[in-house]
């Protein structure tokens, strides 16, 4: 598996930038235009579940849950930058992940933060 399997987040130079931070350095927030999320649920695969099991007996890193861990992230996030670019945002401050196990089924993964207009100072 590359490094792209376990990673995440934006490219160079993003059109919406998305921070963990209240604020951005170099810029003001000229608008708050409001809560923004993208939401996803996948369910596990029975071939996965029974490799997590095994190797749960052993230890070590489910690297199978790990890949799809990530790839439900990326796609939350791919959500986020969607609505927040339809509302005419090019910024989300606060941004985080919730993630919770969806009626024993699936992981559910909420990407979410405050969609903004930034200018440069």
């Amino acid at each position: 598996m590359s490094l792209d399997d376990f990673g995440g987040g934006q490219g160079p130079q993003p059109d919406v930038l998305v921070v963990t931070t209240n604020d951005v350095p170099g810029y003001r927030v000229q608008q708050v235009l409001g809560e923004v999320f993208g939401l996803t649920v996948r369910s596990r695969h029975l071939g996965s579940q029974i490799g997590a099991g095994l190797k749960s007996m052993i230890g070590g890193e489910l690297k199978g849950l790990t890949k799809t861990l990530v790839q439900t992230r990326n796609q939350a996030m791919e959500r986020l930058v969607e609505q927040a670019r339809a509302r005419g945002a090019n910024g989300v401050l606060m941004f985080r992940f919730d993630v919770t196990e969806a009626a024993d089924v699936g992981t559910e993964v909420c990407a979410y933060g405050t969609a903004v207009v930034l200018v440069r100072e």
